[in-house]
């Protein structure tokens, strides 16, 4: 295979795609333009609802508040108002009326008046997202609120309440605020690069490819004396090229966006372009091979369904079954 002619092929399409100014800029400025603002606007929303359900005080529908005054009192304090809560408690929940709702049982103060435990269910549904943050003040202030009056009962019986505490157990939390700030964003910006650098050059690949067969000027290329090779291997250098200034336009924007986000998460943001360019030159060659045995254009777009997916299924099968990082996984481009 010549290296010249693998060059002119190259420098081919990377004309031919040039002149074509609207997908051109389409394809190198739409994700360093979206993906970008898309990840920090939904950070930034995501940190000012928790903000907001951590800061603001509550309403928590309260059924049988008459049986325990003392209690409605405390969560008061906490910021926890307990309101009316509605005739169908659970179709309320579910249907996403309400985030989470507390019942207080009929026999609450007799059982309180005789020292037994008192029953009082957190009514919740657990695979709602919404209700994570409501959930978890409402029964951190009744573990507290357990905790003190089981105190006060132990000191009237002339008892020392760390009787009832054989271990004092504490918790040491090694995340950082700028790890915490940025969780959203470790979890999404893996698959939107693994995204980009597996299909970046999907234009220029498909066009070169299905569309100049539609077009009907592959076959004067392919009647040129340059080997069928050097055609191939340079229409994928070109798609490379594309791809990789895209793929380098995006790391980029992320890198200056997480610099500028609050909390200065760019400070733990490190770019892998090495791993980037491994899946770059796959997803292009795996491309190229799929447009180009593709009767029509049409065709060859059919097959980015797949595509798209393929890059992303190690993702979800290690969010399924995680691994300790090791340092093998780092030589196989879609775990690296």
């Amino acid at each position: 295979m010549s290296f010249a002619t693998l060059i002119t092929v190259m420098r081919k399409e990377l004309r031919d795609i040039s002149r074509d100014r609207r997908t051109l800029a389409l394809t190198l400025l739409l994700g360093p333009l979206l993906y970008p603002i898309l990840l920090l606007g939904m950070g930034k929303l995501a940190e000012s609802r928790v903000k907001t359900q951590i800061e603001q005080p509550l309403s928590i529908p309260t059924i049988g508040a008459e049986h325990a005054p003392n209690l409605v009192r405390f969560l008061a304090a906490q910021g926890l108002n307990t309101a009316k809560a509605p005739k169908d408690l659970t179709v309320a929940i579910r249907s996403q009326e309400i985030d989470v709702a507390l019942r207080i049982s009929d026999d609450f103060g007799e059982n309180w008046a005789a020292g037994r435990p008192a029953l009082v269910e957190v009514i919740r549904d657990s695979t709602r997202r919404a209700g994570e943050v409501p959930t978890a003040r409402l029964q951190a202030a009744l573990q507290a609120y357990n905790g003190q009056v089981g105190t006060l009962r132990l000191m009237a019986r002339g008892l020392d309440a760390q009787v009832a505490r054989p271990l004092d157990v504490g918790s040491q939390d090694l995340a950082t605020a700028e790890a915490k700030r940025g969780i959203l964003l470790s979890m999404l910006l893996p698959v939107l690069l693994t995204l980009t650098s597996f299909v970046g050059g999907a234009n220029l690949v498909m066009d070169a490819t299905a569309g100049e067969r539609e077009r009907q000027s592959l076959e004067p290329l392919l009647a040129t004396p340059a080997l069928r090779s050097a055609i191939v291997s340079g229409k994928i250098a070109a798609a490379c090229v594309v791809g990789f200034i895209s793929l380098l336009l995006t790391l980029l924007a992320f890198k200056v966006s997480a610099q500028i986000a609050p909390g200065n998460i760019g400070r733990q943001f490190n770019m892998g372009l090495l791993s980037m360019l491994q899946m770059l030159l796959i997803g292009t060659s795996l491309l190229t091979f799929l447009s180009a045995s593709a009767k029509s254009m049409k065709e060859a777009q059919s097959h980015m369904t797949w595509l798209v997916l393929l890059p992303m299924l190690p993702g979800y099968a290690l969010m399924a079954y995680p691994l300790k990082s090791e340092i093998w996984q780092y030589a196989i481009p879609f775990l690296a």
